[in-house]
């Protein structure tokens, strides 16, 4: 029995398998999206979404489903399901027994006598997806249609019944092509056997998908079937499907799937789901490496996205050095001048050292990290000096932030264009960033033997910081930091991102403060499924992740919780509390485990709700998540050691 499994009657239950997705990815930005019964609810949902080059590598849907259809005596039988509105039609989730994810997707349907099997794979490295169908069991002569469902728009957007698309195929070997509009590529559809092509192109439209519906978002969709695939099919065949921006052999289809299918990962126990979820988020393209965010919407390559999941994507996953390496490298090669000359997330820049250090003491090689990317680490912290537009430096040693209307902080939610947790000023997480910049930097360069005007002058921002910090941040009647301080004074909002002052390397209060925070951040924010966005006794607390789009980024900072900041929660635990918080950590993480099975299946969600049940929310995969419970899970196996060595 496959570790993650669902049976018939968890499957025809469209209430439950609606909301559970499968994802493959192919590790250049592509993915197919679906829902479990292949019911697409999300317009991000469909079977072939890749990034476009010439369309400066924003990813668009060209397949949007497959209908798969067995016919016997004459007799059709539609597996697919589409909604329209409140009529699911076809109904073909009637038909499926079985559902499995180990290691990849794999469909079970019986109609009648017949059973019948469908698999799926994203081909590492390539734009192509392969489908394989096998006819378990028959008994009388059997046929199989295929009629796809062709989109060729961008993931963000939703496309109507149209003059402009262009109808019309070109045959290729063991197939067809399409090429809708002008500048895309062509969509190649083969197959491993011979299979009649019958061209009736037609509109299907007003298509709806219901989490768009439900968000308050546009839900309603034409899609283009251009005809059908026809073929017969005997007990115990094989046939494998491809859709591909580039044609192929259908001859080696075969041998193609079954070698795609042995160099996937298993995901038959916690920790393989959590390597396969953070496998499926690089995305190789070119000579570039970068992280995607999160699938299905997110972007590719983001800043501080990137800063704070490399670490537990990649050291703390497999121990990759190299990969880490070539993405913070891409990353600081792609995104130079937000790096060094400003940019509208505040702190990113500064997380570049949070990085650099877990690279240190992974490796063990503070040196060797610091010659790799010290030069650049300087530059960033001569333009913090210097004044950048977002944030300027003040005679205290604190970094102000201000942009009128832009939310800088990670906390970067709007409604009707403005931010809804705006926070200007002295922000804490970025204030203490900027102190462990300073620190490392200070360290680093006295180690070398460099004593420059830059090291002199992070010397007085040292002390100033010191001198300030403790006086300006605390709030006395709650025993924890403030959120920010601003003309008006201070922000007394309990929220995590004081975590930092006690998760960072070097921290600008005393550890008889971080305790209190810690305690605080305890007692008010820590859940079973991540670290709450605000306390549940703040007047502003939105428990529930859902409702339209304002009620959703009205809770998204203010309660719901993120399982990423566990991440600095625990380093912080452990680095005060050492081996004896080995224990909690793990309990923290456990719960993830119970969840592989809703929402993304064998994936960590973006969001949950700030209460209990703590239902999932956001990207069904989410690279802050998977990475910072692996970085929870090295660290364990750390301080295990150093318990069992006490």
């Amino acid at each position: 029995m496959a570790y993650l499994q669902f049976n018939k009657a968890e499957l025809v239950n469209l209430e439950y398998s609606l909301k559970r997705e499968l994802l493959a990815t192919n590790r250049t930005g592509g993915y197919c999206n679906t829902t479990i019964v292949g019911c697409n609810t999300r317009k991000y949902h469909g079977l072939f979404a890749v990034p476009i080059e010439r369309f400066a590598g924003h990813r668009y849907m060209l397949l949007s489903s497959l209908d798969e259809t067995l016919l016997q005596h004459g007799m059709p039988f539609n597996l697919g399901i589409h909604c329209y509105g409140e009529v699911y039609e076809p109904r073909g989730h009637k038909y499926i027994v079985d559902f499995e994810m180990d290691p990849y997707p794999v469909i079970t349907y019986r109609v009648g006598g017949m059973l019948f099997r469908k698999e799926l794979l994203f081909v590492v490295g390539s734009d192509q997806l392969l489908i394989r169908y096998t006819l378990l069991d028959a008994h009388s002569h059997t046929v199989l249609r295929l009629k796809p469902y062709l989109a060729f728009r961008s993931i963000h957007e939703l496309t109507m019944a149209n003059g402009d698309a262009d109808t019309h195929y070109t045959p290729v070997e063991g197939g067809v092509s399409f090429c809708l509009y002008r500048d895309f590529p062509s969509l190649y559809l083969q197959l491993s056997k011979h299979a009649d092509y019958v061209h009736v192109p037609d509109w299907y439209r007003n298509t709806v998908y219901k989490e768009e519906y439900r968000r308050g978002f546009d839900c309603q969709e034409d899609l283009l079937v251009p005809g059908f695939f026809e073929m017969p099919m005997k007990k115990g065949e094989s046939i494998v499907f491809s859709a591909s921006t580039a044609a192929v052999s259908p001859k080696n289809l075969k041998a193609q799937f079954t070698r795609e299918a042995g160099r996937r990962m298993p995901r038959d126990n916690y920790d393989d789901c959590l390597k396969a979820a953070a496998d499926q988020l690089f995305a190789n393209k070119g000579k570039f490496s970068r992280i995607c965010t999160g699938f299905s919407w997110h972007e590719i390559g983001g800043m501080r996205e990137t800063c704070l999941s490399l670490p537990g994507l990649t050291l703390f996953n497999t121990g990759n050095v190299k990969l880490f390496e070539k993405i913070l490298s891409d990353l600081m090669t792609e995104n130079e001048d937000a790096f060094l000359h400003g940019s509208d997330q505040v702190e990113s820049p500064l997380r570049l050292f949070e990085a650099v250090q877990q690279l240190a003491a992974f490796t063990g090689d503070k040196a060797g990290a610091w010659k790799k990317y010290g030069k650049f680490l300087k530059q960033v912290m001569e333009s913090y000096l210097n004044g950048r537009p977002e944030v300027q430096l003040h005679a205290n040693g604190l970094l102000w932030a201000e942009k009128p209307g832009v939310a800088l902080s990670w906390m970067n939610a709007y409604i009707d264009g403005k931010p809804v947790t705006e926070r200007r000023g002295y922000q804490v997480e970025t204030n203490c960033f900027w102190y462990n910049a300073v620190c490392y930097t200070i360290e680093m360069e006295t180690l070398h033997g460099k004593h420059s005007p830059l090291t002199e002058r992070l010397a007085e921002v040292k002390d100033a910081i010191e001198n300030v910090f403790y006086d300006l941040f605390w709030v006395e009647a709650r025993h924890h930091l403030a959120d920010y301080v601003d003309e008006t004074g201070q922000n007394i909002f309990t929220r995590p991102n004081q975590l930092y002052a006690c998760a960072l390397e070097y921290s600008p209060v005393s550890e008889e403060v971080q305790a209190d925070i810690l305690h605080a951040v305890e007692r008010e924010l820590v859940t079973t499924r991540g670290i709450r966005t605000l306390s549940p006794k703040n007047p502003r607390y939105r428990s529930r992740y859902d409702g339209n789009q304002i009620e959703r980024d009205t809770a998204t900072h203010n309660g719901c919780t993120r399982p990423w900041l566990l991440g600095a929660y625990v380093a912080a635990c452990f680095k005060l509390f050492g081996p004896s918080f080995v224990r909690k950590a793990q309990e923290l993480i456990d719960g993830f485990q119970e969840d592989l099975n809703i929402h993304g299946i064998a994936a960590v969600a973006e969001i949950y709700d700030g209460d209990p049940p703590y239902n999932p929310h956001g990207a069904i995969n989410s690279a802050m998540s998977v990475a910072e419970i692996l970085r929870v899970k090295y660290l364990i196996s750390q301080y295990k050691d150093k318990e069992e060595a006490l």
